[in-house]
């Protein structure tokens, strides 16, 4: 084997870990319904069609270095990979945090549910609309935005910088402030019917307490949260991709 091909060979293994540490918990390509297997080949092929472009990125010669230092670069381009599918995956959990927030706050929590998307169950209208925005991310072609930030990554953080550490964990924390702050805003809504209904019904539980008044309301509480869910859904599947979109053009 000569140099240049152990070089090239060197190279896009260390792409591989990148692009394979973000395609492992990026939100749509880390689904439970998504045989590891068929993950591992979607990276490896990534990993190739790339392997051109960004191969004229790396900085002296790769074969040469020490075995020391190679497995130091491999572990930071690991960490560098799973750090951005982490940035995108964050999003949504902090949509599924707070959706359960809405099931609970609308009665719905306890309903049993199918796990769909995630290993775990959750409520139907969870994975109901983290199903939709996960399908809403494929249709909308933003998976390819996912796949343009791995490769403007090699533009911030090339390969053989190492791994920043207080700097990941400083954009890490600011990005799950920011997702939370986003999936309170626009689940507001529900929070605020259910606070303001659920005062209702306690003060005429204190002015008639020999009627069971919360579970006779517990049907129209669910019936009105229901309506808020008809109307509500579209707009808030689309605030959330939205903001999901403007992060990783701009991320």
């Amino acid at each position: 084997m000569t140099q240049a091909t152990s070089e090239i060979l060197l190279g896009i293994f260390l792409i591989f870990c990148r692009v394979g540490g973000c395609l492992l918990i990026a939100p749509g390509f880390s689904s439970s319904r998504i045989p590891l297997h068929v993950r591992l080949f979607i990276a490896l092929t990534t990993s190739l069609a790339l392997a051109p472009v960004l191969l004229t990125k790396l900085r002296g010669d790769v074969s040469g270095l020490a075995p020391a230092t190679m497995l130091a670069a491999i572990g930071a381009e690991l960490l560098t990979g799973l750090l951005i599918g982490l940035l995108g995956r964050v999003y949504f959990l902090a949509l599924q945090t707070m959706l359960s927030a809405v099931a609970m706050a609308l009665s719905l929590g306890g309903m049993p549910g199918t796990p769909i998307d995630e290993a775990e169950p959750l409520p139907p209208i969870s994975s109901f609309i983290m199903m939709t925005a996960t399908a809403v991310l494929f249709f909308s072609d933003l998976h390819w935005e996912l796949y343009r930030g791995i490769v403007e990554s090699y533009t911030r953080l090339p390969i053989g910088e190492g791994f920043g550490a207080r700097l990941s964990l400083t954009q890490l924390v600011d990005q799950i402030a920011d997702a939370f702050v986003l999936a309170l805003r626009i689940s507001s809504p529900f929070i605020v019917y259910s606070v303001i209904v659920n005062l209702a019904v306690g003060l005429t539980n204190k002015l008639t307490p020999q009627i069971p008044v919360y579970f006779l309301a517990t049907p129209f509480i669910m019936l009105g949260g229901l309506f808020i869910i008809y109307f509500a859904a579209q707009d808030y599947v689309l605030l959330f991709m939205d903001a999901f979109s403007a992060w990783l053009r701009s991320g």
